[in-house]
C-alpha cells in the first residue's frame, strides 16, 4: 500500500482516535516523512529493517543527532509501526531492533532571582505605546515566573480558569491531557487584577484570559513570540519562555519547596522529572552550606 496514504490514515488515527495533542501530531508530520524521503520507497511492503538501522546511522554520523534528537525520531517511528502492525500491514514493528542511546539531562537555563526581578521590571516600565500593553504584558511574565506554567498552558488561559479570590489558576487539558490547580500569591493576583480592570476598561469580553491588542480575540503564539522577542532586547536578559518556567522551579526550590509539591504544580507525570532541577539549584546549596554549624568552629590552628 502507498505508504503516503498510510501516514495520512496513521495521523488521523493518533489526532481522532487516541486523542493525541497537535503538538504530537506535529512532530509526527515533521519527521517520518523524512524517514519516508531518506529511504525512497513508494510502498510500507519495500521497508525492512535494514533500512531503518541505515537511517538512524545517517542521523548519527552525517546530521549529527544528539541522544535527545535520536530518541525523538525512535519513538515517533515506533509508534507509527506499531500502527502497521495493528493494521497488518507489516508483521512486525521493524523499529524496536534499534538500541536506544542514553537520554541526555541538561540542567536547565535560568534566571537568578535578581534577573527575574529585571525582567518583571522592564515588563511594567517599558514605553508602550499603549497602556494595556503594559498591564498585559507584566501580567503575561509575572504569570510564567510565579507559576512555572507552560506556553500553551498560558495561552489557553480562560476568565473562568482564574480565580483572584480564591487565589488559584486552573491549567486545563495541560501536557498529558491532565487538569491540574496551582496557588497564586497576592503578588500575583494584584498584578493580574490591574490587568483585567484595564481589560474591563476596554470592554474586551473574549473568553481567552490574555487577549490581543486589537480584535476581541485571544493571544497567538505569533504575537506571545513578539512580545517576547521586545522584553529579551529591551532587559538584554537572554531567556525563553520555557526557562522561566526553569526558573520558576528552580526559585521554588531554594525557597524550599519540597521536591513532590513542586512536581504537582508544575504538572509532571513523574517526580523524576521535577528532579533535574535539584542540579540547577547547586550554587544556591552551596550558599546553604556555609550554614554548616562546623563551619564555625576553628578545627585547624
Amino acid at each position: 500500500m502507498n505508504i503516503e496514504l498510510l501516514f495520512e490514515e496513521f495521523c488521523q488515527y493518533a489526532q481522532v482516535m487516541k486523542g493525541q495533542a497537535p503538538k504530537t501530531i506535529s512532530r509526527y508530520r515533521s519527521l517520518i516523512p523524512f524517514f519516508f524521503k531518506y529511504t525512497k520507497v513508494d510502498s510500507i511492503g519495500d521497508l525492512n529493517e535494514q533500512m531503518v538501522y541505515d537511517f538512524f546511522m545517517y542521523g548519527r554520523t552525517e546530521r549529527n543527532w544528539s541522544n535527545n534528537t535520536f530518541i525523538t525520531y525512535y519513538m515517533s517511528l515506533l509508534g507509527f509501526f506499531k500502527w502497521c502492525c495493528m493494521k497488518g500491514h507489516v508483521t512486525h514493528n521493524l523499529v524496536e531492533h534499534i538500541e536506544l542511546p542514553r537520554k541526555e539531562k541538561r540542567v536547565p537555563r535560568k534566571l537568578t532571582i535578581q534577573q527575574s526581578m529585571q525582567l518583571l521590571k522592564v515588563a511594567r516600565n517599558y514605553p508602550y505605546k499603549y497602556h494595556f500593553l503594559r498591564y498585559r504584558d507584566h501580567a503575561i511574565f509575572a504569570t510564567y515566573l510565579y507559576t512555572g506554567i507552560r506556553k500553551s498552558e498560558l495561552l489557553n488561559l480562560t476568565l473562568i480558569d482564574v480565580d483572584l479570590k480564591n487565589l488559584t489558576l486552573m491549567v486545563r487539558q495541560g501536557k498529558g491531557r491532565k487538569d491540574r490547580i496551582i496557588p497564586i500569591g497576592y503578588q500575583l493576583a494584584h498584578i493580574l487584577n490591574k490587568y483585567l480592570k484595564e481589560r474591563k476598561r476596554l470592554r474586551k469580553s473574549c473568553p481567552s484570559f490574555f487577549t490581543a491588542l486589537r480584535g476581541n480575540k485571544g493571544l497567538s503564539p505569533g504575537s506571545l513570540k513578539y512580545v517576547t522577542e521586545r522584553l529579551k532586547n529591551a532587559s538584554g536578559l537572554d531567556f525563553s519562555i520555557h526557562s522561566l518556567r526553569h526558573t520558576f522551579a528552580t526559585l521554588m526550590l531554594e525557597g524550599g519547596c519540597d521536591i513532590y509539591s513542586l512536581s504537582k504544580m508544575m504538572g509532571h507525570s513523574d517526580i523524576k522529572t521535577t528532579t533535574i532541577y535539584l542540579s540547577a539549584s547547586a550554587e544556591h546549596l552551596r550558599g546553604e552550606l556555609n550554614k554548616h554549624p562546623l563551619n564555625d568552629m576553628a578545627l585547624y590552628h
